[in-house]
């Protein structure tokens, strides 16, 4: 039987694994389909990464997030775990290289977008690669209901039957029960095949405070509620004004959005993480893959669209297991904007065909060609040229691509990185008669690993540091070695792409099926309806309500969100209410009871007794039958 504790604690030092994860392990380590369904911090990466390294061969690691992608390459590479990428963003010739290593290179981890896996050069390289399993992460984008649908998913399907005889192994945080079983249907599971970990957090209270004042209510609560924070909002623009704000209020804080460079990315997450910053105001393009288990707040000053993307950002409170908070400020007009997302997420037909032929004039493609082209994609110029709204037509965008006429990926961070294209020993034989020059080569080598066989992520600003050369001359030099082909350099950009996965069409010709369209409005609908429900409901446990949309039935209140919390300050102490209904539903286990009976027994005031039966009866722990009350079966 293989020994996956001694490879947990050999690369990660630990000596036990937590929850499902080794029943996970077992399970895919005996080569079965396996679906792992496990709440944000539950320890998704080890369920794959330790069975993998008990594995000879190479493990495909498909995922849509490319940030967490290149983090998780670094740690594996830092354990000394040979681990790669591709993504949509890199080169021709960086793609060619990384597969090349995945075939010769003893790798054990290749990590790709799902966009990357139907392209021609990754099936041949494919073929060539001993594979030992499949992990599919964040797998509820490959169902059409779950909340992130994603049409590359598909693919998935297509590499199975390259790989018929590789186990898969697909994870996620978030899966209602008709998501659950479509997963394992479209990843073609040669039997159902499901681990479930519990989804309550029960130190996590779920808070609904109604406020007209979010600002001030926000400073209130962070001066009642000691501790680190993240605190989310919908657009970038607010999270400087928000963290400008608490800053004013003597509350530190610091903000994060997708389009900050990489550098001050990692400057705020470090100083965040390290306590320099109480308080992280962020879009939820924060919190992937950040390990901070010692935070006692999130709270939303804007609505998630769907309970799915509330419970996963909620969820990064307290993974100490200390209590913590989860805070939803909600305000009269939440509902009408929340509605209006509907809209800007599904404009008209007419409208998307509208930017369709907008796109094609943008590039200047002709009838009939594109096919395969791939262009970076500048948003706001293309708004102010057709006089569009940036929401909709990325919308619009992300609908063409679900009907398959282009592919549109977000915004991406492309850091900086280079290769050498001479053998070291080539390197060495050459006279460099400027002395930058060979100062800046001598520090690249010193600087980074691998730069003979695999292109590097690179930081122009620390080899200026290191070189005592401005920014522009590292950028100028590197750009003159490349000339010479000494080295291939890639400035870093920060740019979405399109892509064209078939010919241009006539615009009146581009089909949105239902499928791609009506379908997903309604589910799209449905979750919205969901968090409109949540937070307008005053009379249901919070925890409950989340977890049943979970597909997870709970017998019991959590007794700390703010509808428990209400409910019993209504005259009983919260503690003196679960002492009587212990009590109560401990005397109906051992037989029914009548009311009157229940009083006589119990030391407690008949008044706080009655309240509790009540309150019992209404939320079904109890049932009553003819005047007798009855344990629930």
């Amino acid at each position: 039987m293989t020994d996956y504790k001694s490879i947990l604690k050999q690369y990660w030092g630990y000596d036990s694994f937590r929850g499902i994860q080794e029943e996970i392990i077992s399970s895919i380590g005996e080569g079965r389909d396996t679906l792992g369904l496990m709440p944000t911090g539950g320890g998704k990466s080890i369920t794959f990464q330790v069975p993998a390294l008990a594995k000879p061969g190479l493990c495909l690691v498909i995922t849509p997030l490319i940030a967490l992608m290149k983090d998780q390459v670094q740690n594996l590479r830092k354990r000394g775990i040979k681990a790669i990428a591709v993504y949509s963003g890199m080169t021709r010739e960086e793609i060619i290289v990384a597969l090349e290593n995945c075939i010769f290179g003893d790798y054990k981890f290749l990590y790709i977008s799902p966009e990357r896996l139907d392209t021609e050069i990754f099936q041949i390289k494919l073929r060539s690669m001993k594979v030992s399993m499949i992990t599919v992460d964040e797998s509820h984008c490959i169902s059409q209901w779950g909340y992130d649908f994603r049409p590359a998913y598909l693919k998935i399907a297509d590499v199975r039957r390259l790989l018929p005889d590789v186990p898969i192994l697909a994870l996620t945080a978030t899966a209602t029960p008709e998501v659950v079983k479509d997963i394992q249907v479209r990843l073609a599971f040669r039997k159902e095949n499901v681990f479930r970990m519990s989804f309550e957090r029960k130190n996590l209270a779920y808070i609904v405070r109604r406020t007209e004042d979010k600002a001030g209510e926000l400073v209130h609560i962070l001066t009642q509620v000691a501790g680190s924070a993240i605190v989310y909002t919908r657009n970038r623009k607010r999270t400087k004004e928000v963290s400008l704000f608490l800053n004013q209020h003597d509350i530190s804080a610091t903000f994060y959005h997708a389009g900050l460079d990489n550098a001050t990315k990692d400057q705020r997450q470090k100083g965040w993480q390290e306590g320099t910053f109480r308080v992280m105001v962020a879009t939820n393009a924060f919190g992937m893959g950040i390990d901070k288990p010692d935070v006692r707040l999130v709270i939303h000053l804007d609505f998630p669209d769907s309970p799915e993307a509330y419970f996963q950002e909620a969820g990064r409170a307290g993974r100490d297991g200390q209590k913590a908070y989860a805070v939803l400020l909600y305000a009269q007009s939440d509902k009408t904007i929340l509605k209006k997302r509907i809209g800007d997420t599904f404009p008209e037909k007419e409208y998307i065909r509208q930017v369709y032929e907008h796109i094609n004039y943008y590039y200047q493609m002709a009838m009939g060609d594109g096919r395969g082209c791939t262009f970076a994609f500048n948003i706001e110029e293309f708004c102010q040229r057709f006089k569009h709204f940036p929401v909709r037509v990325d919308s619009a965008l992300k609908i063409l691509t679900r009907a398959g006429y282009l592919e549109y990926t977000d915004e991406q961070d492309n850091t900086s990185r280079l290769i050498f294209t001479l053998r070291r020993d080539e390197l060495y034989r050459i006279n460099e008669n400027n002395p930058d020059t060979e100062k800046l080569l001598r520090i690249i080598l010193r600087s980074y690993t691998g730069l003979f066989s695999d292109y590097a992520y690179i930081s122009e600003e620390t080899l200026a540091r290191r070189s005592g050369l401005t920014r522009q001359q590292v950028y100028d030099t590197l750009i003159l070695l490349t000339k010479r082909h000494i080295l291939h350099y890639i400035p870093g950009k920060k740019t979405p792409y399109i892509i064209y996965t078939r010919e241009r069409q006539e615009a009146s010709r581009v089909v949105l099926g239902r499928e791609v369209y009506e379908d997903r409005k309604q589910s799209y609908e449905r979750r919205v309806k969901a968090m409109i429900d949540y937070a307008d409901t005053d009379d249901r446990c919070r925890s409950r309500m989340l977890l049943e949309y979970f597909g997870e039935r709970n017998e019991h209140n959590c007794g700390q969100c703010d509808v428990c919390l209400d409910r019993h300050r209504s005259g009983l102490r919260l503690g003196e209410f679960e002492d009587i209904a212990h009590a109560i539903i401990s005397l109906l286990a051992e037989a029914p009871r009548m009311p009157q009976e229940i009083v006589h027994i119990l030391s407690y005031d008949e008044g706080k007794i009655l309240k509790v039966l009540t309150f019992l009866l209404s939320e079904e722990r109890i049932t009553r039958k003819e005047g007798w009350l009855y344990q629930r079966e």
